[in-house]
Order: C-alpha cells, then sequence, then structure tokens
C-alpha cells in the first residue's frame, strides 16, 4: 500500500514538473529587441505567459516554427540560433553560427532550419532537432570567390530553399532532399541588388524584390527552366525617386485573393499586383514609406506601416475600394503587425512606447495593451502551417 502511494506521488511531483497541459495553436511571441528576450504571449486571452531571457542581440530579429508549433528557432543578428519551447518557457539548445544574420527557414517537412547569414555569406542548414549542422552553402559569386550578403530565404514545396545574393544579383534554388548533397540552381543577372523575397502562398512563384533599380524577379519554381522572369520594371520611371529610409519587407503575407500588394521603394505607395499575369494592376497612395504590407487572413484588408518619420502611424486598406479607409496611431516607432491566426485581431509593435497594441480589425477599437521592453517582430504558431512564413 505504502508503495503504491509512494508512486502515485512520485507521478504527481513529475506531472507538475512538466509544461502545463495545453495546445499551442493560440501561442505566440514577440521579440524584445533592447533585452535579448522574448515573450510568450496567449493570443486568445491577450496575456503574456512567460519571458524568455538570454538570446543575444535581436535587433534584426525573426523566427519560424516547429511543425507542431511548441519549437520557436529565433534568428537573432549576432549569428545566434535559439530554439525556445514555448511550453516549458525555455531555451532548449542554442548556438552561436554565424558573424551576421538576418533570418532564417524551416523545411517543408520540419526536419531542417536554413540560416541566411550576411557574414559570413551564405545559408547554413540544421538539425531542427539538435540545431547541429547538416551542410554549409557559401553564397560564393565571381571569379574572385567573393561571398554574397544573403536575403530573402524562404521554404518551397519539395524541401526546398531559395534565397536572394544582394551582392551578386542572383537568385539561388536549393532542393534539400538529400540535405548533405544538396543541388542548387542559380539564376544570375535577376537585377541590382535583390534585398528580400516573396514566396506565393501555394509555394509557386518567388519574388525578389530590387533595391537597385525598378522592378522585381520572379521565378516560376515549377518550371524553373523558363529562367527569371522580370516584372514591374520602371514602376517610378521619370519620376523623383525619394531617399529610403528603412528597406521594406516581401513575404507571402502581402497576397490577398488573386493579388499581391507590395511596397514601392522610396515612395508613399502600395503597388497591386495580379498574380495570375504579374502585371501591375493599380496603386494606392499610403502616408508614407511602406515597410510592412499585410494582408488580413480573409483578403478583405491591407495593413501598413511606415519608415521615419511617418512611423507612428497603420494605414488600413480596404481591398474592393482600393483605397485607405482608416489609421490608426499605436504609438511611437511601429515596427510590426501580426494578424491572429484567423484575422479578428491585429497586434502591432510600438518599440518606442515599449508597447503592443491589439486592435479588432471589425470596428478597429483597442482590445488590449501589452507592455514589452522595445518590441519589434510579433509571430503567432499558425505560420507553423503555412508556406513561406
Amino acid at each position: 500500500m505504502q508503495s503504491t502511494l509512494l508512486a502515485a506521488a512520485l507521478l504527481l511531483l513529475t506531472a507538475c514538473a512538466g509544461p502545463v497541459l495545453r495546445g499551442t495553436g493560440d501561442l505566440g511571441v514577440i521579440i524584445e529587441r533592447a533585452t535579448g528576450s522574448v515573450q510568450i504571449v496567449d493570443s486568445s486571452k491577450l496575456v503574456t505567459i512567460s519571458s524568455v531571457k538570454g538570446l543575444g542581440d535581436l535587433s534584426h530579429a525573426s523566427l519560424v516554427y516547429s511543425r507542431d508549433g511548441r519549437y520557436a528557432y529565433v534568428f537573432g543578428r549576432d549569428g545566434g540560433l535559439t530554439k525556445v519551447d514555448l511550453l516549458r518557457g525555455q531555451i532548449e539548445r542554442r548556438v552561436m553560427q554565424a558573424g551576421n544574420s538576418i533570418g532564417g527557414a524551416i523545411s517543408q517537412d520540419g526536419q531542417l532550419v536554413a540560416a541566411q547569414n550576411y557574414a559570413p555569406g551564405g545559408v547554413k542548414v540544421f538539425s531542427a532537432e539538435t540545431l547541429e549542422l547538416v551542410v554549409d552553402v557559401p553564397s560564393s559569386y565571381g571569379d574572385a570567390g567573393l561571398r554574397s550578403k544573403v536575403v530573402g530565404l524562404a521554404d518551397a514545396p519539395g524541401n526546398r530553399f531559395v534565397w536572394s545574393l544582394f551582392d551578386a544579383g542572383e537568385i539561388w534554388v536549393g532542393d534539400f532532399s538529400e540535405p548533405m548533397k544538396p543541388r542548387i540552381e542559380k539564376f544570375k543577372n535577376i537585377g541590382i541588388q535583390p534585398y528580400d523575397g516573396l514566396i506565393t502562398p501555394n509555394g509557386r512563384f518567388y519574388l525578389a524584390g530590387l533595391f537597385g533599380e525598378d522592378g522585381m524577379a520572379l521565378v516560376d519554381l515549377w518550371h524553373p527552366e523558363q529562367g527569371v522572369r522580370r516584372i514591374l520594371n520602371g514602376y517610378g520611371k521619370g519620376e523623383e525617386k525619394l531617399p529610403v529610409f528603412k528597406m521594406p519587407h516581401l513575404r507571402g503575407w502581402a497576397v490577398a485573393g488573386r493579388y499581391a500588394y507590395v511596397p514601392a521603394i522610396g515612395r508613399h505607395e502600395v503597388l497591386i499586383l495580379d498574380t495570375e499575369t504579374w502585371l501591375e494592376a493599380g496603386r494606392i497612395q499610403v502616408a508614407g514609406q511602406p515597410v510592412f504590407v499585410i494582408a488580413r487572413p480573409d483578403g478583405r484588408q491591407v495593413w501598413v506601416n511606415f519608415a521615419f518619420p511617418d512611423n507612428g502611424n497603420v494605414d488600413v486598406i480596404d481591398v474592393e475600394k482600393r483605397s485607405v479607409v482608416k489609421q490608426l496611431a499605436p504609438g511611437k516607432a511601429v515596427l510590426h503587425m501580426e494578424f491572429t491566426p484567423r484575422g479578428e485581431a491585429v497586434w502591432i509593435s510600438a518599440r518606442d512606447d515599449n508597447r503592443v497594441v491589439v486592435y479588432d480589425t471589425a470596428n478597429f477599437a483597442q482590445r488590449s495593451v501589452l507592455a514589452a521592453e522595445s518590441p519589434s517582430g510579433i509571430f503567432f504558431t499558425s505560420r507553423a502551417a503555412r508556406i513561406g512564413f
């Protein structure tokens, strides 16, 4: 009898020491860039669950999720790659993999995590389980063997990764079906200074935005033999260019139905692209230079934040009217926005006010304010099930 009670007591203690029994579908992570920490939040209850410290330089941090949404892989600017357990609220593993890194991706099967690096330039691929290095793909180009900064890394179907070389003006498609022997296809002369990439939600098309010239480069991943197609050529031709205060971002979040909404470099405009023809379908005037242009999950609205000096505002675009229908002022230095999985709310980080503001997307009412130390990126676990997130 005593042994039975002892066993039951030990079982109870073990259960109490483990993570809280819950799902991960409504969890998320807020990057606190000034303190090298992250907050784990509940997007249903609008509360912070825990804080995890010791993640290094998070001044340009992003992350991806494991397939089950339990682990976040955080890419720090200092080259740190950290695996965070959301349920336990702690660091699972951490490696210093580069000198300067700006993001990464996770493979279709969830087995590989890839980091894109500025220094040394290239892509490093790790085991998602252990963070052990699987393969290193240097971004060498030209006869002198220089290395390019890598940008726009995205996952694609078939356990592929796609990325752009900022200095070389190239797009590389890597097939990692055999991780130790990746097959790399290189597309050269795609344009000057690709700065970020967008892969469509179905994983078929990869677009690289060009900083050094007006236009974008497009690769059809179903038919890579067709090479690179240039689109939006000269969208600012004949008009005076504005100084660029912050590099905009491109991702699959910009696609709403048939159309993609992308920031115009150095202009106070959002460009509309028809994803069936890849021709320009219109332009929308906005309050400043767009940085993030993000479609609500149902595609009914597109939300836009801006570079300095307009970075305290957010414009809401009605996609039917193709015009701004609401302007909000969440706080000083708005850096990022993230919709809840079904789009009933949006979370917005205001770095210089040390807060995250949650808005109702139907009536624009403020639902909550969460304190955070210099918040930047906000990432919900719904990304785990989406291509290019």
